[in-house]
């Protein structure tokens, strides 16, 4: 034993000799080598018998933290006891969501391409599956007769409702069930070839209106999930 540790400090002192002075290399030596504690940590990995229970363990406790640290989502009776989905007052004005109506316009322009002139199956199809968010709708036909020509943007289209603010600046709620909505998308007059580079500033302005329904009783889905169902036309009775 003394042999092999006579052995270690000579190779150590032979190669701090090599960078530094007799002196230097007896002090450094002494100070940071010879009497400086060596911790051990052991390393080795359980026992193969215990190994899958060990691993189980650690991936249950690593788990367990990310969902200590993941918060819980807020349920649907939090959420409207918050009033997340609520407009301020000051928000409700007809004027604050004028900018919407003119977005959506252009969205349903552009998924409409060249239908928005002609109609047919094939607008109706796109329709079913678009979002009315920003949408300028009338209640045309309703099973509660108060609520017939009410008009406006829709703030929020959920699953059962139609929220509608009005130029009045007031917020109607409008179920779907029962419920008939007119929607007029104005486009504009596609002008003859011959005339197309010549058109004036009035043919510019000149418009047409596409005006579809909608109805509520076959449109009770989320604008989410309307846009991956497929309709098939149905034969209504209250109509």
């Amino acid at each position: 034993m003394t042999s092999t540790n006579n052995k270690e400090q000579s190779l150590t002192h032979e190669l701090l000799s090599r960078a530094h002075s007799p002196d230097s290399t007896n002090r450094i030596f002494s100070e940071k080598i010879q009497h400086r504690p060596l911790f051990l940590k052991s390393t080795s990995p359980p026992p193969s018998s215990n190994a899958r229970d060990a691993r189980r363990k650690a991936r249950a406790e690593k788990q367990k933290r990310a969902k200590a640290l993941k918060p819980k989502p807020l349920s649907s009776r939090e959420r409207r006891r918050l009033g997340l989905y609520d407009v301020p007052k000051e928000g409700q004005k007809y004027a604050v969501f004028e900018p919407l109506n003119r977005l959506w316009l252009g969205y349903v322009r552009e998924i409409l391409g060249s239908e928005v002139y002609s109609g047919g199956q094939g607008a109706a199809a796109k329709l079913a599956a678009a979002d009315f968010h920003g949408a300028e709708v009338e209640v045309e036909r309703s099973g509660c007769p108060s609520r017939v020509g009410i008009r406006g943007i829709v703030i929020k289209d959920s699953r059962f409702v139609f929220e509608i603010i009005t130029k009045r600046n007031q917020i109607k709620t409008v179920p779907k069930e029962g419920t008939m909505f007119r929607v007029n998308v104005p486009v504009p007059a596609p002008a003859p070839a011959q005339q197309e580079h010549a058109a004036t500033e009035a043919q510019d302005k000149e418009r047409n209106l596409f005006t579809f329904e909608i109805h509520g009783d076959q449109f009770q889905y989320r604008s989410a999930d309307r846009a991956t169902k497929k309709f098939k036309a149905h034969y209504l009775k209250n109509i």
